[in-house]
């Protein structure tokens, strides 16, 4: 399919633009500054099914100071600045929607430090979660947040992401000890600090994280580190049902099993897997899950895992201890999102990413797939269901409008089912400029603090404009 580019309003004049990227130029280099469309359109665009929306420019700074600059020269020509980590966020996070200059951290990639000793590291914003593990290993230490792909750890933060770990080492939120940021003023403030708790003033960290670039632009994130467990095990279970296997995850959880990882998948899912990472699954229902922990309490675990699993349907358990065999799952659980594209070539994936109370998983999870049983559509499901955290992905051609109708309803019946028992639009993807009107849906009166806040940080609104609340 055509890369699909969306019409958009540029509030970027074409003379301020020229003047601003004269002056960035001058800062960078005339190599780290492109006008290429090639380069502008791959900018406009992630992984989601949203149709590209380029920027005027791109840039590529390598230090806070550049960062500094750069926001400070196009502030004062009015311009629009993204953030840019690598372009796998879901919710049209990176568009440019009123065109303006997208700031690529890719080359800000070095990890600032590591101090053993306190479980902690400092890493620029463009370092991936992949690269800092690598660099770790020798440590006996790791970062545990995984989203499936290889995010760069500043759009971790500023999406407040999450993934396969989340039961067990949390999110974003809980594991960003401090960072630096630069304001839309081009003022740089750092937050936080590496103490493990503090009461000293305002939590800004916590108001950047899960921002999304609208607030301020990360350029270095201080994080939590862990020690690599002493015993690691993985098995896979199928089941007759899919209310037996989310009854599962249910008493596993209401019965305080520390699990590292329970990962629901539909059959839909499952055959998709099989046909894209040439594996022999049983086409079924199926929970990954993964023990961390002493050997005798990793055995405990998956023991009491196991009889879980049998009294509700679950059988065929297939283990996986090695890190050769723990490596192979895993990487077929997070190539989940393009197995599923390719049953359909060409087509796209609208995700739902809703997160409900554990009590009411099971309901939303078949109310769900009723829904999607009656539409003309395919689509298939996965959850961090230990957290109560799912994605229905419904697969679709975006330039054929009564598809992406069908998709846009049935998505918005299963957040607003989300919303009504407790849950999020949103667990771990954030808002972008997608999932708007959900957010008014889920906090009301709260959206206007919100915006209260960004007029404050971004006056003149040039901060990933359109993200998150429409000023």
């Amino acid at each position: 399919m055509a890369t699909l580019v969306a019409a958009q309003k540029s509030r970027v004049s074409g003379s301020a633009l020229e003047a601003a990227l004269d002056e960035l130029r001058h800062l960078l280099g005339e190599a780290r500054v492109s006008t290429a469309m090639a380069v502008r359109e791959h900018h406009g665009r992630d992984e989601s099914w949203h149709p590209t929306m380029p920027p005027d420019a791109v840039i590529f700074p390598e230090t806070t100071e550049e960062v500094a600059a750069a926001v400070t020269i196009s502030a004062a020509y009015g311009i629009p600045i993204i953030p840019y980590g690598t372009g796998t966020s879901l919710e049209g996070h990176v568009a440019a929607l009123e065109g303006g200059i997208t700031i690529d951290l890719t080359r800000m990639n070095k990890i600032v430090r590591v101090s053993p000793e306190d479980l902690d590291c400092t890493v620029q914003a463009g370092v991936t979660r992949k690269q800092l593990n690598e660099y770790l290993r020798d440590t006996g230490l790791f970062f545990p947040i995984d989203p499936g792909a290889d995010a760069s750890l500043g759009g971790m933060a500023a999406t407040r992401a999450s993934g396969t770990n989340a039961v067990r080492y949390g999110t974003m939120r809980e594991n960003v000890l401090g960072l630096t940021v630069v304001l839309s003023d081009g003022r740089t403030i750092k937050t936080g600090g590496r103490a493990r708790k503090s009461s000293a003033g305002y939590d800004l960290t916590r108001l950047f994280v899960g921002s999304e670039g609208t607030l301020g632009i990360m350029t270095e994130v201080t994080l939590k580190l862990y020690g690599i467990p002493e015993a690691v095990s993985a098995a896979v279970c199928t089941f007759s049902s899919l209310e037996g296997a989310v009854d599962t995850v249910i008493q596993t959880i209401q019965s305080s099993i520390p699990m590292a990882r329970i990962e629901l998948l539909d059959d839909a899912q499952m055959d998709a897997i099989n046909r894209y990472s040439k594996l022999d699954y049983p086409v079924a229902p199926t929970l990954f899950f993964e023990f961390h922990g002493t050997e005798a309490s990793v055995k405990e675990q998956a023991e009491q895992v196991r009889a879980i699993a049998e009294e509700q349907g679950g059988g065929g358990f297939q283990w996986a201890v090695t890190q050769e065999e723990r490596t192979r799952l895993w990487n077929a659980r997070h190539m989940a999102y393009y197995a599923a594209l390719a049953l359909r070539p060409g087509a796209r994936g609208l995700t739902s990413d809703v997160c409900v109370p554990i009590s009411e998983l099971a309901r939303c999870i078949t109310e769900t797939k009723q829904d999607l049983a009656k539409s003309t559509l395919q689509g298939t499901l996965v959850g961090h269901v230990g957290d109560g955290n799912f994605h229905m992905l419904y697969l679709i051609d975006p330039e054929n409008p009564a598809e992406l109708a069908e998709a846009e309803a049935l998505h918005e019946r299963l957040v607003h089912r989300a919303i009504a028992c407790g849950g999020t639009c949103t667990g771990e993807h954030g808002i972008g400029y997608g999932k708007i009107p959900f957010l008014q849906a889920e906090h009301g009166a709260a959206v206007s603090v919100m915006r209260q806040l960004k007029r404050a940080l971004d006056p003149s609104n040039i901060l990933n404009p359109g993200k998150i609340v429409r000023m």
